[in-house]
């Protein structure tokens, strides 16, 4: 049996099949997500990695922003759900997940059997968030991908208190006139996501162990001012940001297995 899970969010899309509930066989991604041919352009480079076609697949189930539009879907489920299921694959016995996403943040609270108990998310504002990052990396004019990098020569890492990302900008600018170091900046930028994500997983009960998912946590900046504030270790595995399609998968293959 195969089950194909596709997470379309504001910026990617990413797909996974899994082979009889058990295994992952194929993985893919695309930098652009809801409203473009990035969710088919991911459908189709997973099927072309395993040489089969969309009839080969038992169950496909969407998940993300973009769920409701994918057509080809036999399931739906949200990502909230799905993102705890492809954490629980990874990191057996996880009890808190933290997603940082394109346009929003969420923290999910998991039960000792692996299910979700509770979860908060920023959905309202861009702050704490990859469109935050987004934003900072053209204004400071160094690429996302670089950031840990940057911060990781960082002297003396700058204040960004603002929490909004407009008036956060602005304070950058002022720092940068004021002659901080631009991997001082961006060290400081690592640190409000942390601290903005932070402050919602505090809301939680929050247990050990904790990781990320989401293409934020690629950061390892973001990952490491994360585990400062939060004061645990917080995992991470380089398929964080497939945890949505992989627990879309996941879902498929329960469902056609009570079948």
């Amino acid at each position: 049996m195969l089950t194909l899970g596709i997470d379309i969010g504001s910026t990617t899309a990413k797909c996974a099949v899994l082979e009889d509930g058990r295994d992952f066989r194929a993985v893919s991604l695309r930098d652009s997500g809801v409203g473009t041919d990035g969710p088919q352009a991911a459908f189709e480079g997973v099927l072309a990695e395993l040489g089969v076609s969309r009839r080969d697949i038992d169950c496909v189930c969407a998940t993300g922003y973009g769920r409701a539009a994918w057509q080809d879907a036999d399931l739906r489920a949200s990502e909230l759900t799905c993102h705890c299921l492809g954490g629980v694959y990874v990191f057996p016995g996880l009890r808190t997940l933290i997603d940082i996403g394109g346009q929003d943040a969420k923290v999910i609270s998991i039960d000792a059997g692996g299910s979700m108990a509770e979860f908060v998310m920023n959905d309202k504002c861009a702050a704490g968030t990859g469109r935050f990052l987004d934003v900072m990396a053209a204004l400071l004019r160094c690429p996302v991908d670089s950031f840990a990098e940057a911060a990781a020569r960082s002297k003396s890492p700058a204040s960004i208190s603002n929490t909004c990302t407009v008036f956060a900008e602005s304070e950058v600018i002022s720092q940068l006139a004021a002659g901080a170091a631009v991997e001082d900046v961006i060290a400081g930028v690592c640190r409000s996501v942390a601290t903005r994500v932070g402050s919602l997983a505090r809301r939680l009960d929050m247990r050990e162990p904790v990781c990320m998912s989401g293409g934020v946590a690629r950061n390892a900046a973001v990952r490491e001012a994360l585990s400062e504030y939060l004061q645990v270790p917080v995992l991470f595995d380089e398929r964080a940001q497939l945890f949505g399609a992989m627990g879309a998968a996941i879902y498929a293959a329960k469902r056609k297995s009570k079948e």
